[in-house]
Parts: C-alpha cells; sequence; structure tokens
C-alpha cells in the first residue's frame, strides 16, 4: 500500500520543474501535467479533481444522429451560420421546455461550444455603446472567460460574490453600474467553481438593475439543470432552470452541449438571444460593420470571421439530443446526476477529515451537490492547500485563479470514480493527521 506523503524531494523537485513564480495560480493545464508526471515517479495514481470535463459517455442518441449525418454526406457542405433548422426549433422548444421562458428558434444559434458563444457575445456586447466598454463578472467564474475579456482588449470589473448574497447584492451591483461604463454582467449558474446557484431574489435583482442601466445580461449555463435539489429533468412542467430571462430582457443565454449532454468532445453550445436583444439596433454597430441589429451582427459578421459555423454534423446531434430530451424520451437529467452523488460522498470525506465548505449556502440552503464543491482547511491558505496535497496523490486548483477572494481549492467531481473513494479517504485522514502533529 502506497505510503503519504509521498517522497518530499521526488515531488518537489517535478513541482519546481515547472518554475511557477507563484503555485496558487497554476493553470488547471500545469496541474495536470504535474500530477502525471508524479504518477509516472512514483506510482501514485493521483486523484484528478482538478479537470473540469465529463466523465461519462456520450449519450447514444447523439453519436447515431451524428453518424447519420456524416453518412448523408453533410462533411462536404458547409453549415448554414445561423444553424440548421431542426436545431434551431429544437433549441426554441428546449428553452421553453427546462428553463419556461420563450426565445424565438431565429434566435438560437449554434457555436462551437459555449466558450465560443461567450467570447461572441462579449465581443459584440462591448462595441454597442462606446461609453461602455467594460464587462463586470460576478465571481469566482470561469478564468478562461477573463482571458477571452483580455483578448477582445475589452475592460473587466468583478467582486466575489461570496459576502454579498441576498438583498446585499443590488448595492454592489449599484456601486459598478453607476459609473455608466457597464456593457455586460455575466456569471455561471450553477457556478463554476462554487456551485453557488442565485436565489429567485438575486436574479430578479440582477435583471431589474440591468433593465435600468441597459446592461446586457450574459448568463451563462454550462451546468444546465444541475441544481439537484430541485427536479428539473421533466419538459414543459416547473420546476424550471433558474433564469435572469424572468426578470429582464435585455439577456442572452449560453447552453453548453459539453456537460448536460457529455459531448464535450464535438464541440457544440447555443446562443440564445431575447427577442429585444436579437433585433436591437445600436448605433455602435452600424457605425463599425453598417449593420445596426445585434443579432445580425453576432451571426453574420461575428461567427462568420471566428468559426464560419458549427460543425454541421454536430449539429445534427445536438438537434437529436435536445428533441429527445423535450419529447420526455431521454432523461439527460438523470443521466448526469451521478455528479450529484460523487459530490455528496466526496463532500463527507473532506468534511470528515478536518476540512470544511468554503462557500456553503445559497440563502439559508446549502449549496447542491453536483459537478463542483469548494473546500478549505483551516489556517491554509489555497496555495498552500494545493501544494502540500500534491504529496498525498491530490490534484485541484486555487479558488483565486477563479476570482474568488476566499482561500481554498475547487474540487471536480467528474473524473474521482468510486472505486478511488476509500483511497481518497485514506490520503485525507493522513492529511489531516500531520497537521496535528
Amino acid at each position: 500500500m502506497q505510503e503519504f506523503p509521498l517522497d518530499y524531494q521526488t515531488v518537489k523537485d517535478i513541482i519546481d520543474g515547472f518554475h511557477l513564480q507563484d503555485f496558487g495560480k497554476a493553470t488547471i493545464r500545469e496541474m495536470v501535467s504535474m500530477a502525471n508526471l508524479i504518477e509516472k515517479k512514483t506510482g501514485c495514481k493521483f486523484a484528478h479533481m482538478e479537470m473540469g470535463i465529463p466523465g461519462i459517455p456520450a449519450p447514444q442518441i447523439g453519436v447515431d444522429a451524428e453518424i447519420a449525418a456524416l453518412n448523408n454526406g453533410v462533411a462536404s457542405v458547409y453549415p448554414p451560420l445561423a444553424g440548421i433548422p431542426e436545431l434551431k426549433k429544437e433549441a426554441s422548444r428546449f428553452i421553453k421546455a427546462f428553463v419556461g421562458v420563450d426565445v424565438d428558434g431565429e434566435h438560437c444559434v449554434p457555436v462551437t461550444g459555449s466558450m465560443n458563444g461567450s467570447f461572441a457575445s462579449f465581443l459584440v456586447a462591448g462595441q454597442c455603446d462606446p461609453a461602455k466598454d467594460t464587462i463586470l463578472f460576478i465571481d469566482p467564474g470561469f478564468s478562461v472567460q477573463k482571458l477571452q475579456i483580455q483578448v477582445l482588449g475589452y475592460t473587466t470589473e468583478a467582486f466575489d460574490i461570496y459576502n454579498y448574497r441576498g438583498d446585499k447584492l443590488e448595492a454592489k451591483l449599484l456601486s459598478y453600474l453607476e459609473k455608466g461604463n457597464i456593457a455586460a454582467i455575466t456569471y455561471s449558474n450553477p457556478n463554476n467553481p462554487s456551485w453557488v446557484c442565485l436565489t429567485e431574489e438575486e436574479l430578479r435583482t440582477i435583471g431589474r438593475l440591468a433593465g435600468k442601466f441597459d446592461a446586457i445580461v450574459i448568463e451563462d449555463l454550462a451546468y444546465f439543470a444541475m441544481d439537484f435539489r430541485k427536479d428539473l429533468g421533466k419538459p414543459f412542467q416547473p420546476p424550471y432552470q433558474a433564469t435572469v430571462a424572468r426578470y429582464t430582457d435585455n439577456y442572452i443565454l449560453l447552453v453548453s452541449g459539453s456537460k448536460a449532454f457529455s459531448y464535450a468532445g464535438q464541440r457544440i453550445g447555443l446562443i440564445a438571444m431575447s427577442d429585444r436583444i436579437y433585433g436591437r439596433r445600436y448605433p455602435g454597430l452600424q457605425k463599425r460593420y453598417g449593420v445596426a441589429e445585434f443579432g445580425n451582427v453576432l451571426i453574420s459578421r461575428v461567427l462568420y470571421s471566428i468559426s464560419a459555423g458549427t460543425t454541421h454534423s454536430t449539429q445534427y446531434a445536438m438537434a437529436a439530443m435536445l428533441k429527445a430530451a423535450n419529447d420526455g424520451t431521454f432523461d439527460f437529467v438523470e443521466e448526469i446526476k451521478i455528479y450529484g452523488r460523487r459530490a455528496e460522498k466526496l463532500k463527507k470525506l473532506f468534511t470528515g477529515n478536518g476540512f470544511y465548505i468554503v462557500y456553503d449556502k445559497d440563502g439559508d440552503k446549502d449549496i447542491a451537490d453536483g459537478f463542483y464543491f469548494t473546500i478549505g482547511y483551516p489556517g491554509k491558505s489555497g496555495s498552500q492547500l494545493m501544494y502540500e496535497l500534491m504529496f498525498y496523490g491530490i490534484s485541484a486548483v486555487a479558488l483565486g485563479t477563479s476570482g474568488s477572494d476566499q482561500q481554498g481549492l475547487r474540487i471536480c467531481t467528474s473524473f474521482t470514480k468510486e472505486e478511488m473513494f476509500d483511497e481518497i479517504g485514506r490520503r485525507l485522514e493522513a492529511y489531516d493527521k500531520a497537521q496535528k502533529v
């Protein structure tokens, strides 16, 4: 049986070989590379909790539909920029069925993953009004989206929602919106990495203020319907996926095929624009493109220039999965509940060995069990904890990389299979004992 901690010098030499000025800012990919090298050198199989990628097979419905599309010759034909009719129809139905709001199918556009969708949405939102050049992030959040803003050359503002839940949120938002330079507000819901789910009160506040200050809300639903505290898997009946779309018509929804449908490798997602945003004419867009309508610019100028459409066959896969979900023949939520079951067990392993949940509440409710959760250890910074757990065969990323002001780590449940849980518990117990010597 492997002894822990692992050989100090071996692990330290591998980490030092990456020449990181601040270990707490190591990227997910760097953590994976370090863990893999330590595995190879020590023979210790790591508990990989750093990578947020699906851990279950893609639905056969999508695979079969994509194969059929390829056999029918779509590989030789450019895809329509705005999406194939079947996908647009089922995307509109899906949002009605599981979000409970109406979005015209013409305003539902496929993208090569939600990252492509966020990039395009940020790009256009930041060009509508020359006086509004800033994207406001409600953190913590997906760090790559901040990189996208850096690539675009826009300005960002951000705050950690940890201390601004409930009725404290309005004053905090106002402190930014009153400056008059906020083009868009963005967040993920459920949240990566904290798994916070915004309450209806909080979404209502965001929607109302977005309307008052004319800011577009870009709501990232990458972890669609994964608030497993509610039964969100029944089409066309409540409860529905929580959304700001019930409280404003200034919204863009980003729906990913990667997590809810485990179709990450084929890079498929959706942008769903409200009727108002899709058809709204902006002087800034007219001046830049000679076209004023937001939706037209996003599709025919931006998506055309950065991807020239979304892979033709994959659109058929997504359309088939959405249709099956809409028709009630494919319970996609039941398929992904495995992440919640893993989170429940892993949380107990951590909290039973001296750790605590950092982002622990939505209002007066415990956060849901899902794709991620966050952990801390008394007296340890996120950087320290990330570094020290490497010696126990556990790799995770610090919350600071996501814009969080809290000390701790993001734990991803997707790669932690049940057969390793006992071993993870043994490692956490060894770590906890070592801190108390």
